[in-house]
């Protein structure tokens, strides 16, 4: 049974939660997990034992949002759990196991994103996220934890901490797991060995000696400590305390067959193709340039909702058009709309919605990064690659760029053509606003940290550069004039389409993150190399495999040959 052609939708509400309850009082917000068993995305599974699907994590994911925007008063996050002795049991095996391949991956994927997102936010935000694991915490539900700056453990001599995946599942600990052992608690190599070999887990002092939890209390002062601490940790936060929060409405979204609109983004679909084309519209009309009026506009401040709304076409088009391998990227508007825009965003950027905005902006680019689809970008006329969207070109595999001669805009030349020739335009946000997980910016990933290179882009700041000066800064791959232009794209574009999808996730995944190394690139690299292997090996998801037979009372059968 396969899940991957049912459609799932990102967009939620607390008032639909089926798995989370929150709590706000001052400083301190509580995420309680108690998960409906009977609430799963799909059918033929139970959510026993605070197990999750993606279901659950969407809500997280919203969650979290929320509290990013419309409670900037929190300054921590306490996410336990409302079941009785267990905090969470990972990810439904059950699940797992009548899922497709894709379906997994794309699972476990979001699964992480949404795990970095809260290490994200504590880390430019100052929200600060407190794990109090109320009961056995096992898989990845130690993976969240594991994802918040601290855990405290109860102490009642059952509940323990485990990465069981190995020993019972034949898998990996979602990769995040192992990753977060090692880069972030710094758990030592073999008492790392043992935890994710051990099925029933680690409890009390000694988990709190192994660095796997932060603090182990007494059931009687649990609660207590939890309080005390999470107030501490928010004692550290620069969140203001009376700022009013920006309510996050649905987005107004429009589904046909073959396209999906929005008000500033558009996908439109090439089925025979194989391609999307995801277009992102300029801001137009008086934009706000103060506090005053960024506030007043709300959700409907333009980098706000154009970022809610790539962010949900990035993640419809993952896993909901799975055949679509291609993804072209335009935008279209003017130039000069972007980087007045810009100019508000780094004029403003210390207060909070701002940041929170600008916070938004960086995970939907880094969505970009890490999506296993080939990215070209197209820069035709009436394109605006400016500054904060030209980071939507920096992040695709190639760029295509046309060349025009440059008729004044209000020559006949211009306007027959609609537009005089596309120009793009680096701004202040391209040098270290929206870093990639690899914490450096697309323009150092670009051209390998070379100093003379990006300061050779950095001095065009503000200007507007047509084909031929973008080609010689290095900022485009090719620069094909009106007569070549068809074809040259529709070329590559059909040679893309002809290859391997298996041997270009590899392939892009690879050359995409080819320098500098981070906890993020290597949950996502593993994710892509170590896990999709491990998922589609007999040992796994074969008829005897540990996935398969899990729960049947029966031993799996593993082709013992180490490769």
């Amino acid at each position: 049974m396969s899940y991957a052609n049912a459609l799932v939708d990102y967009q939620t509400h607390p008032d639909r939660y089926k798995h989370w309850t929150l709590k706000f009082e001052g400083p301190v917000a509580t995420l309680v997990m108690a998960i409906d068993e009977d609430g799963g995305l799909r059918e033929g599974y139970k959510l026993k034992l605070n197990s999750y699907d993606l279901g659950v994590d969407i809500e997280l994911n919203d969650a979290v949002q929320r509290i990013r925007f419309e409670h900037p008063e929190v300054r921590t996050v306490v996410v336990t759990s409302g079941r009785d002795r267990v905090f969470c049991s990972g990810a439904n095996i059950f699940m797992l196991g009548k899922s497709s391949h894709s379906w997994k991956v794309n699972f476990c994927k979001f699964t992480n994103e949404t795990r970095n997102g809260l290490e994200d936010s504590s880390r430019h935000s100052g929200l600060k996220f407190l794990a109090a694991v109320n009961g056995a915490c096992a898989g990845g539900g130690y993976e969240l934890a594991a994802a918040c700056d601290e855990i405290i453990l109860v102490d009642d001599r059952s509940s323990s901490v485990s990465l069981p995946e190995v020993p019972l599942l034949g898998v990996l600990p979602g990769t995040g797991g192992l990753t977060r052992l090692t880069d972030k608690r710094k758990v030592r190599h073999d008492h790392a060995d043992i935890f994710c070999t051990t099925s029933e887990g680690i409890r009390g002092k000694k988990a709190k000696d192994w660095r796997l939890v932060d603090e182990v209390v007494k059931t009687q002062g649990f609660a207590q400590r939890v309080q005390e601490r999470a107030h501490e940790l928010a004692a550290l936060s620069t969140r203001p305390a009376d700022a009013k929060g920006v309510a996050l409405p649905p987005l107004n979204k429009a589904v046909a067959a073959d396209a999906i609109t929005y008000g500033h983004v558009a996908i439109a679909i090439d089925r025979a193709g194989r391609i999307a084309t995801l277009t992102v519209k300029a801001p137009s009309g008086a934009q706000p340039t103060d506090v005053a009026g960024i506030e007043l506009a709300g959700s409907n401040w333009y980098p706000l909702q154009m970022a809610r709304e790539l962010e949900d076409a990035i993640l419809h088009l993952r896993t909901n058009e799975l055949d679509i391998g291609t993804w072209a990227l335009k935008t279209q508007g003017a130039v000069a709309d972007v980087l007045a825009m810009d100019a508000t965003l780094e004029a403003n950027k210390t207060h909070w919605f701002v940041n929170e905005t600008l916070g938004l902006l960086r995970r939907t680019l880094a969505r970009l990064d890490v999506s296993s689809r080939s990215l070209f970008a197209l820069i035709e006329r009436d394109s605006c690659f400016a500054g904060t969207l030209l980071e939507i070109a920096l992040a695709a595999d190639r760029s295509y760029m046309l060349a025009l001669p440059d008729a004044p805009p209000s020559s006949p030349e211009a306007d027959a053509a609609g537009t005089s020739a596309p120009k793009i335009a680096p701004s202040s946000m391209n040098f270290g606003s929206f870093p990639m997980v690899s914490h450096e910016t697309r323009l150092q990933r670009r051209f390998y940290g070379n100093a003379d290179e990006i300061g050779a882009v950095q001095a065009t700041i503000g200007k507007s550069l047509d084909a031929d000066a973008a080609l010689a800064l290095g900022l485009v791959t090719s620069a094909p004039d009106d007569i070549d232009w068809p074809d040259e794209v529709r070329i590559a574009l059909e040679e893309r389409a002809s290859m391997s999808p298996d041997a270009l996730t590899g392939m892009e995944a690879n050359l995409r993150f080819a320098g500098k190394e981070t906890m993020e690139t290597r949950i996502f690299g593993r994710l892509t190399a170590w896990q999709n292997w491990i998922f589609i090996r007999p040992n796994a998801v074969g008829e005897g495999g540990a996935l398969k037979v899990y729960g049947t009372g029966t031993k799996p059968q593993f082709d013992r040959n180490r490769v």
